[in-house]
């Protein structure tokens, strides 16, 4: 297999620049409203570095679910900013969403962005005292199964053992090995045995969760290979499990429903956070 080209998204996606534009004038347009509304707190720093932080958009709503989303770019490239409008869609159906930030590879490890994103929830859940459900796209859709697999009592005895019940990966990559062989390893720097570690697709389950697998239908072979790898890996006995597709979506256009709140999409995300917050 060439490696290099069934994990270039941006060559297969060579619109893919107009793509990142749009998102950057779709996100601003969505900060700006929320922050004249007064439901926007943007730059809250989680961490001591200058990407560690949050942008909050606070629901209307009094009393609301709390989501995390981690956005992509192969863990070395994008930030918040450019997807501001990711928590449009959940917004207006009454859930408070925050968008993290994280350091880049290679100046950080890909083991230290989890940690970076478990830091991250841990801070939401000491300000808000709720648990989250988490989402993602692409890298942030390994972060989000990351967060699904992780024992948050080992971090924090007074967290609760199921402080993220719920997560929904969008084209997220959970066995990294097949990453040792790409030209972008000069930044990751991952061996077989550092790329098993940081892949939640080999991680044990600490208790029961939910968790959906999403990818576009137009992706490339190995995004729907890794999509559907994790619904069959995954045990059934310990994670409630989905597997869809966006038909003809690409690796970029397949977040696209995220903005609009009557979207599939959306009311999946509503529901699984509707779940989450009654359990809390």
């Amino acid at each position: 297999m060439d490696y290099n080209a069934a994990y270039d998204n941006r060559a297969a996606v060579p619109e893919h620049p107009q793509i990142f534009a749009q998102w950057q004038k779709d996100a601003a347009a969505f900060r700006e409203k929320a922050t004249q509304e007064g439901r926007a707190e943007l730059d809250i720093h989680y961490g001591p570095s200058p990407r560690q932080y949050i942008d909050l958009f606070k629901s209307k709503e009094p009393d609301a679910p709390l989501a995390l989303f981690i956005h992509g770019g192969y863990w070395r490239a994008l930030d918040p900013k450019f997807h501001s409008h990711c928590a449009k869609g959940l917004n207006k159906r009454g859930v408070t969403v925050a968008v993290a930030g994280y350091d880049l590879c290679p100046q950080v490890g890909i083991a230290d962005i989890v940690e970076q994103m478990c830091a991250a929830a841990l801070f939401l859940w000491r300000r808000f005292g709720q648990r989250i459900t988490v989402y993602g796209h692409s890298a942030g859709g390994h972060l989000a199964a990351a967060m699904i697999a992780t024992d948050w009592r080992k971090l924090d005895p007074k967290a609760p053992v199921d402080l993220v019940p719920a997560g929904y990966s969008i084209s997220g990559l959970f066995d990294l090995t097949p990453l040792t062989h790409t030209g972008m390893n000069a930044d990751f720097k991952l061996d077989e045995t550092s790329a098993r570690a940081s892949s939640p697709l080999f991680w044990p389950l600490p208790g029961k969760r939910t968790f959906d697998s999403v990818v576009g239908g137009a992706e490339l072979p190995e995004f729907l290979r890794q999509a559907k790898s994790i619904v069959d890996i995954w045990p059934k006995d310990k994670v409630e499990m989905r597997y869809d597709e966006v038909p003809g979506a690409n690796h970029f256009t397949v977040i696209a429903p995220l903005a609009d709140p009557q979207s599939r999409m959306t009311d999946r995300l509503v529901a699984l956070c509707d779940r989450t917050w009654t359990t809390a």
